[in-house]
């Protein structure tokens, strides 16, 4: 099976414990599990499928830790990486920027010649008015509001994982 790595960037702990979560439904241990913040090329490296997920803030941003690592990133050959994106947001106060970190990772790797899967979750069921992670009418990863509708986050993870399963 393909070596995973799954690198999160966090502030308050929310897009931390999604990507524990994940990794956990995955069957990915806890020492595969990364801040963004330590990501390098020798840890790149070591992993044939990279799950990058990151919280919105701001205007849409992606979570700080995140700006040295997508130049990490696109400084290594990802051509024979698979690539797998998820993120936070509030869909109530931030619906015209939901989710906006995932369509900026998105958008940073889409030419590194990366292979993206889990990258066409429908968008019926959520509540937003607007997100850059919507392309072509549906969500370039997974989309997570611990905010207003986490009774929908694990059967939102369970569907995505199964998913990334069908294409690993």
């Amino acid at each position: 099976m393909k070596k995973i790595g799954i690198f999160y960037g966090s502030t308050t702990g929310t897009c931390e414990d999604l990507a524990n979560r994940i990794a956990d439904k995955l069957g990915v241990p806890a020492s595969d599990v990364y801040s963004a913040d330590k990501l390098n090329a020798d840890v790149i490296a070591g992993y044939d499928v990279l799950v990058l997920g990151s919280s919105t803030w701001g205007d849409g941003e992606m979570q700080d830790d995140w700006y040295d690592a997508v130049k990490k990133l696109k400084a290594t050959d990802l051509s024979k990486k698979t690539v797998a994106l998820f993120g936070c947001g509030d869909s109530e106060s931030y619906c015209d920027t939901f989710c906006d970190a995932i369509g900026a990772l998105y958008n940073e790797l889409k030419d590194t010649g990366c292979t993206f899967i889990g990258n066409k979750v429908a968008t019926s069921g959520y509540s937003y008015s607007s997100s850059t992670a919507e392309v072509d009418g549906v969500f370039v990863g997974l989309p997570l509001d611990e905010m207003n509708e986490s009774d929908k986050t694990q059967e939102r993870i369970d569907a995505w994982v199964e998913s990334l399963k069908n294409d690993l």
